[in-house]
């Protein structure tokens, strides 16, 4: 059974409410770490957070076995993970030799090496909190800092808006997505014939070479500017096919074999079920190519992927001059006035306007003070704004296209224009995310990559709530020395 917190004293470790933060450091990785220490030294939000997170982790297990890493240490890591951005490699070396981080996991020893954390810990440990879990902590840590910020009385002012958070792929064609896929097939092929004895996969290499060189030169006959280039298309993509439809009658003979091969087992079938997602692509994108190129069809979007690593992938065009598409998920955030993000969402094949009702829902049940909202043009219909104007006192939502005479007047008023110029506060929360790793997610999977957002999320607020606190201990410092 994992605990909260190793709380036996030890001999030369600084006790974590007394560990020392700068207040003049401009790095971001203290005020996050200062966040985390008025966590650890508040008994209230103590209790609530590993109440929260303990049934998670601990799941089901008995109090018996190897504790692994406390809640407390996971915690930790997985924000420090995402405020600086940092692989598991990066991660790996500030758990095992930046003091100060050390000293608020509570393992930093003066008088010897202290514990020690190796790669592979590290990242099984983090990948168990998941997305519901680290939503709840957040919302824990955002009512903290209000406490903080808010004056008495004083209501919240919301803004509202979305950006593409990319996933970790490359920029897909149809060509290059059945390269990758023969490609995958023929490693797994090679692993096979490395560890279970297949034959026939010798000439491995050959096969790598072949289909790479027939897909430069398809790539080379499709931006041809030759007066023959239909032909000399349909010449090389003829040839590209060919090669592919090669491999996976070969890669079907070699399943059937491993199927049958006496070393079949967990490990194996593990194998087999990623070679034959691999087979599936190859047919797919053998057939989109065919009808594309050879037929003249035009592919429906819906058929199309754009990654066979990350199928959920979405091709995203949000009509901006540096980015004309994006590769990933768009994700919602609202954001109060003083930059604490009061919601998220990954957004899955949804359109702006269809957020707004319930983003709206989401955030009048978790807060009943809400003064504005304000959103922009995308988030537009005539029934949202009339929806919303019943529970919302002051409703920013411009209207897109031709105003009419009522509109006109009502977005020339002093109040809605204030609230409005103010709407853009939210454009430099998102910079701050994509600063912190919300800009490409490198973890594989939809439910890794909410994960990895709602991680983004909380380290973002842990940031924010950690420069107040500084704030506040450098203001005291000043008065003591005064």
């Amino acid at each position: 059974m994992r605990k909260c917190f190793s709380q036996q004293q030890v001999l030369g470790i600084t006790p974590i409410s007394e560990v020392v933060i700068p207040t003049n450091s401009r790095h971001e990785l203290a005020p996050v770490l200062a966040a985390l220490q008025h966590i650890f030294v508040t008994p209230e939000l103590n209790e609530q957070v590993f109440a929260l997170i303990g049934p998670k982790i601990n799941g089901n297990k008995q109090d018996t076995g190897r504790t692994g890493m406390d809640m407390w240490e996971i915690l930790v890591f997985a924000t420090v993970r995402l405020t600086l951005n940092a692989n598991y490699d990066a991660l790996h070396d500030l758990a095992n030799f930046h003091k100060l981080l050390r000293e608020i996991v509570g393992v930093e020893n003066r008088l010897n090496d202290g514990k020690t954390y190796g790669l592979q810990t590290l990242k099984d440990n983090v990948s168990l909190l998941d997305e519901e879990t680290v939503n709840q902590v957040n919302t824990m840590v955002v009512a903290a800092a209000h406490q903080f910020v808010l004056k008495k009385n004083e209501t919240l002012r919301i803004k509202a808006d979305t950006y593409v958070l990319e996933t970790n792929v490359h920029f897909p064609t149809d060509l290059n997505l059945l390269w990758d896929a023969c490609r995958k097939g023929i490693d797994t092929m090679e692993h096979c014939r490395k560890h279970y004895g297949l034959k026939g996969w010798r000439k491995s290499r050959l096969w790598h070479s072949s289909l790479k060189s027939s897909l430069r030169s398809t790539g080379k006959a499709c931006v041809s500017t030759s007066k023959d280039k239909a032909n000399g298309i349909i010449a090389q993509v003829g040839e590209y096919l060919r090669l592919a439809r090669e491999l996976d009658k070969k890669i079907a003979e070699s399943y059937l074999e491993l199927y049958q091969s006496p070393a079949f087992g967990i490990k194996l079938l593990a194998v087999l079920e990623a070679l034959s997602y691999y087979q599936e692509m190859i047919k797919k994108h053998i057939d989109l190519i065919e009808r594309r190129l050879l037929k003249g069809e035009t592919i429906p979007s819906a058929e199309k992927l754009f990654s066979i690593f990350e199928p959920h992938t979405e091709w995203i065009s949000k009509g901006k001059q540096n980015k004309k598409v994006e590769l990933g998920h768009k994700v919602l955030i609202a954001t109060d006035q003083h930059h604490f993000i009061l919601h998220h969402q990954v957004i899955e094949g949804m359109a702006d306007v269809a957020l707004t009702i319930p983003l709206a829902d989401s955030l009048l049940s978790k807060y009943k003070n809400i003064d504005s909202l304000s959103l922009d043009k995308g988030f537009y219909s005539k029934e949202n704004k009339d929806l919303l104007s019943l529970e919302i006192p002051n409703l920013v939502m411009p209207k897109k296209g031709k105003l009419n005479a009522g509109e006109k007047e009502e977005e020339s008023e002093k109040k809605f224009k204030k609230l409005r110029n103010l709407h853009s506060a939210v454009e430099s929360n998102i910079n701050q995310l994509e600063h912190n790793g919300l800009d490409r997610c490198p973890d594989k999977g939809l439910n890794n990559y909410k994960r990895y957002v709602s991680l983004g999320i909380l380290s973002y607020n842990l940031h924010r709530l950690g420069k107040i606190l500084l704030a506040e201990l450098a203001k005291q410092a000043l008065k003591q020395a005064a």
